[in-house]
């Protein structure tokens, strides 16, 4: 008969006991002092309302953005540039993109919009939220070549 025991001999991690319970403490040290371990680019294109896409792709952005370690920019395309419109006005009860952008700003993301898509959409840059700001194509391409993980809603 087998017993279902743990065994008393484990393969070394290289890291032991006092070691992993110490990591995550450097790594909140590190991403204190501007180290910043993880950069991820969130690209939306959907529109604002209509589908959950933007509205997901948002929540997800602010998650991590709100994250130790983590650097985050959000890139807007096509109607998604619609999201980072100032002073949306939904019925009770719906969710504000607007509101929602500016939370992931106010937690240090970075928010570029397509200036051909606003311009596209006879979109001001006055219109837009405080800190997103008109961006190109050749931006998107940096952004997309300085992330370790690009999510696309």
């Amino acid at each position: 008969m087998h017993s279902c025991r743990t065994p008393t001999h484990r393969p070394s991690t290289g890291f032991h006991a006092a070691g992993s319970a110490a990591l995550p403490d450097v790594l909140t040290t590190l991403a204190g002092k501007g180290f910043n371990l993880v950069r991820s680019l969130f690209i939306l294109n959907g529109p604002p309302y209509g589908t959950e896409h933007s509205y997901n792709g948002l929540r997800l952005a602010g998650s991590v953005a709100k994250r130790d370690g983590e650097e985050v920019r959000i890139f807007l395309m096509g109607d998604a540039v619609g999201c980072a419109l100032q002073g949306q006005v939904v019925p009770d009860g719906y969710y504000r993109l607007d509101r929602m952008l500016g939370s992931a700003i106010r937690r240090g993301a970075e928010v570029g919009c397509c200036g051909t898509c606003m311009d596209a959409r006879a979109v001001d840059d006055s219109q837009l939220v405080e800190g997103a700001r008109r961006s190109t194509l050749d931006e998107l391409t940096d952004w997309t070549l300085w992330a370790d993980k690009v999510i696309t809603f």
